[in-house]
């Protein structure tokens, strides 16, 4: 039984082990083809439309009720502690720090990643790669750059969005629901929250940009046996994706707090 264990536990350890260096090199090849071959500029404003244009809706909607929704339940925790003014401050400060990033990756994950897996998962299984290469075009120029570049461009920006619109909807239901001073709701709000902020909100949006857009790829790229196997492909680009984001996400939490302490703008 203990043999049988260790021998599970190694298996899946060499698995995960294997799973991050398929990553790095396909990291590694994209950055030598950005920069070695001409940036396709065709392929990647169109990916750029479809990544970061049509996934606004579900942004807008998630950092709304987001902000919305936390900003209620701050409120009816701090007002028995006679502490209204301060939900602007938490609001603002833990959809800059982690909500707004953080769900905006989850988001873009389960739209983006698992519809860049299929659609590279059905050009494999149809050799449509194949032909790519005896085309003389690299697949990962073609394929890969364009959508990782549209995935880091947009990725920030949809963050900002998302974050704006749920401290816009927060203060709303605070002021005009809850009864909360915009006044004060605003002063704290402006008071706590600072640049350092911003910068972990914008650094966390592009690492997890980049790691959907490669782990996306990389499930594509790795799809086999036929129909079955696109199926499969995009369930485990969303769900590999969503659980590194969040793994991620905690260590990048500490790490940033080193970088930008506390008292830093």
């Amino acid at each position: 039984m203990p043999s049988r264990v260790l021998s599970t536990t190694g298996a899946g350890a060499l698995r995960y082990f294997k799973y991050l260096g398929e990553l790095t090199l396909l990291a590694r090849d994209t950055l030598n083809s950005v920069r070695v071959a001409p940036i396709r500029w065709r392929l990647l404003l169109q990916q750029v439309a479809e990544i970061g244009f049509r996934s606004q809706l579900v942004v807008i909607v998630t950092g709304a009720f987001t902000g919305a929704v936390f900003s209620a339940q701050t409120y009816f925790q701090f007002h028995r502690l006679g502490m209204d003014s301060a939900v602007g401050a938490v609001v603002a400060v833990s959809l800059f720090r982690e909500l707004g990033p953080v769900l905006t990756a989850l988001m873009l994950s389960g739209r983006v990643g698992a519809a860049i897996a299929a659609e590279i998962g059905t050009m494999k299984v149809t050799e449509q790669i194949d032909a790519l290469r005896a085309l003389g075009v690299h697949p990962v120029d073609y394929l890969v750059v364009p959508r990782v570049a549209a995935l880091l461009f947009s990725g920030p920006l949809l963050v900002a969005e998302c974050i704006g619109l749920g401290i816009a909807a927060g203060y709303l239901v605070a002021t005009q629901v809850l009864g909360v001073s915009a006044a004060y709701y605003m002063a704290n709000m402006l008071k706590y929250t600072m640049g350092r902020d911003i910068k972990m909100a914008l650094i966390k949006g592009t690492v997890f940009a980049a790691l959907i857009g490669f782990i996306a790829c990389r499930e594509g790229f790795k799809t086999s046996q036929g129909a079955v196997g696109v199926g499969r492909a995009p369930t485990q680009a969303v769900v590999n994706a969503s659980l590194i984001i969040l793994i991620v996400n905690f260590f990048l939490s500490f790490a940033l707090n080193i970088v930008f302490p506390a008292g830093t703008y």
